[in-house]
């Protein structure tokens, strides 16, 4: 039997809510473990899907990984296994952030390539020429990224684009080079930080944190610390977008709200009052309907793709049309299709979505194709009229902990149902 989320629609959102460690952090974080021998502990970590998924991955590679609540211990053997190609490996879009360490730490890894979200392709063409540039050779044989090097040396390395597991991938890699690694153009999402970070605490030499160059000293050998994750901004910027949606009045505590700066000022541009309450909180209040706004995603500090569908979302139901332009993942737009089930005026173009917000949505069934996909829907759904099911949920558990509680403690009826559906 699967499982399924029912919607009432008309509540309005009001209190406060806590997010956690943030799930695009912590899975590069479990990762970065390997690079030193002994016990690296993590704590702030989300309870989802992903993080025993990543567990299984890096016990395949031989650590012993434990899981107590929101914390996370794993201790790395002085002799790692270099293959990472456990079935675990096909469910994460993550898994491939193994990919660095191993090279670093090992001199050679094979890595299958990465399964997760259904949002569009992932190639790897700048991890590998990152690891090519550090003096290993590497190709894909057989549904894997192979890897290997006499030994690792620091170059002069510029990204076409600022990805994030490039950048990650390099990062771990060049950490344990010999000479000095210098990335252009890097990304610059706080999770890249936050790894940087951790790195460092680790022993690792990095300059630049936060900026579009980082410089990366190598080390010969780096240490187990703990560290604690950063907030999850993306689940932050959801509560915010719930909070408009709903014309509600939510407190959001846990994340750094400047991770959210152009979010909350979109927000603010479709009517929403927006105060920073702290240096980990802050409020959004709606009191009217949305007013349009458009929207383009970029990488950080632009606005980000995995909230594509909550824009999607508010501006449906807001008074006006908007643009939606996507500009990373091709297939962000499927969602567009789920939303027309619940009555969305929407027609997609090429990489933008024009948007003509209606008064209410109505109820009917859904699927989601991905985590964000999965809690637009059910934002969605609180804006409809009648019960709206959600189904395949399961991609929203590898998100977003404790979602259906979340919304229950701030007045919305939503439950998670079990059945299995009857497509039209």
């Amino acid at each position: 039997m699967t499982e399924h989320f029912q919607v009432h629609g008309g509540a309005r959102l009001a209190g406060e809510v806590d997010v956690v460690g943030a799930k695009n952090s912590v899975l590069k974080l479990m990762a970065a473990a390997l690079l030193a021998e002994g016990t690296t502990t993590l704590t702030n970590c989300p309870q989802i899907l992903d993080v025993p998924l990543m567990g299984e991955v890096l016990r395949s590679l031989g650590c012993e990984v434990t899981i107590e609540t929101d914390t996370v211990s794993i201790t790395t053997p002085a002799d790692l296994n270099h293959r990472a190609d456990s079935p675990a490996m096909g469910k994460l879009r993550a898994s491939v952030c193994v990919l660095g360490p191993l090279v670093g730490r090992c001199k050679r890894a094979v890595v299958a390539l990465p399964g997760g979200d259904a949002i569009g392709v992932r190639p790897l063409d700048m991890h590998q020429n990152g690891l090519r540039q550090l003096g290993a050779h590497s190709e894909i044989e057989h549904g894997c990224v192979v890897a290997e090097a006499e030994g690792l040396h620091g170059a002069q390395i510029w990204l076409d684009f600022p990805s994030v597991g490039a950048t990650e991938n390099i990062l771990m890699a060049a950490v344990l080079a010999n000479g000095t690694t210098v990335i252009d153009n890097a990304a610059r999402e706080p999770e890249i930080a936050d790894l940087c970070t951790m790195l460092q605490q680790m022993g690792g030499k990095i300059e630049g944190v936060g900026t579009s160059t980082l410089t990366v000293h190598g080390v010969t050998a780096l240490q187990p610390t703990e560290h604690r994750v950063i907030g999850d901004r993306i689940v932050g910027a959801t509560w915010a977008f719930a909070a408009a949606m709903t014309r509600g009045d939510v407190t959001v505590r846990g994340v750094d709200p400047h991770h959210l700066d152009l979010v909350l000022e979109k927000l603010r541009t479709a009517g929403a009052e927006v105060t920073i309450t702290g240096d980990n909180a802050f409020r959004v209040v709606q009191h009217n309907r949305p007013t349009a706004v458009d929207f383009v995603t970029l990488p950080y500090p632009g606005f980000a793709t995995d909230l594509q569908p909550f824009a999607i979302a508010l501006t449906s139901i807001a008074d006006g049309t908007s643009m939606i332009t996507e500009n990373l993942f091709e297939a962000r737009f499927r969602f567009i299709e789920e939303m027309v089930r619940l009555g969305a005026d929407a027609r997609t173009d090429g990489h933008h979505a024009v948007v003509r917000g209606v008064e209410r949505l109505s109820s009917a069934p859904v699927w989601a194709s991905d985590i964000r996909a999965g809690v637009g829907l059910v934002l969605a759904g609180l804006c409809a009229e009648g019960v709206t099911e959600v189904w395949d949920v399961f991609h929203i558990d590898r998100g977003y902990p404790g979602l259906v509680e979340n919304l229950v403690k701030l007045g919305a009826d939503v439950r998670r149902v079990a059945g299995d559906p009857e497509r039209n």
